[in-house]
């Protein structure tokens, strides 16, 4: 494996065709850091192109006769797959030479990014070096959703001392398993959901259950 194969080995994706008419040898590149990609040019691979048209020439020739010509189209497809692999690395190493010209390598990083995202003032990709005049922008935005939180956090604060924290809720109805989020009576049966312990008026235990205190009669 070449020294340029191993820089592209994490953002490239080999499109070659080893058989048939439309054998050749293709490779797509992407940024390493919006992912767009770019294509090299197609190159034919005339030894597959040239074994395919052998093998349908034999195959119409001697389905004439009706016999096969297996021995003559392997020997064709034998040919053209030796050749393969040499044709495919020179055709790859062509590849990442046109590619250098529409990636570039960042020192920083290491990353291939497009022109797209690299900062040519700097000479390192934009996620190294930011635009500054996006970054002022996206500051901005960011604080004024930081005090729009507060604000609203605030308001919630102040909304909540009115809320009593300490009262019971239960948030599951004990009579039908219905939800009821945290209500005085069950959505689904009407039940009455977490009644206190003892009597609001004399504080005497009150059974579960009890639709009076037994003490002094005051409805629960």
């Amino acid at each position: 494996m070449s020294g340029a194969e191993i820089y592209f080995s994490n953002n490239y994706r080999d499109l070659c065709e080893q058989n048939g008419t439309g054998a050749g040898f293709q490779f797509e590149f992407s940024c390493g850091r919006c992912y767009d990609t770019w294509r090299s040019p197609f190159e034919p691979y005339t030894g597959a192109r040239m074994a395919s048209w052998v093998n349908k020439g034999v195959s119409a020739a001697w389905g004439m006769l009706g016999r096969t010509g297996s021995g003559v189209s392997s020997a064709a497809d034998g040919l053209a797959g030796a050749g393969y692999g040499s044709a495919r690395d020179a055709a790859f190493q062509r590849a990442i030479s046109n590619a250098e010209g529409h990636f570039n390598r960042c020192p920083r990083c290491t990353h291939y990014v497009c022109n797209r995202c690299w900062n040519a003032g700097q000479g390192i990709c934009l996620t190294c070096a930011p635009d500054t005049a996006a970054e002022a922008v996206a500051a901005r935005q960011r604080g004024l959703n930081d005090m729009v939180s507060e604000q609203a956090y605030a308001a919630g604060q102040q909304a909540g001392t009115g809320f009593d924290a300490a009262a019971p809720r239960q948030l599951v109805c004990p009579q039908c398993r219905a939800e009821t989020h945290g209500t005085p009576f069950c959505p689904g049966c009407g039940h009455r959901m977490a009644q206190d312990d003892s009597c609001s008026s004399c504080q005497t235990a009150v059974p579960q259950g009890a639709a009076f205190c037994p003490t002094c009669g005051t409805r629960r």
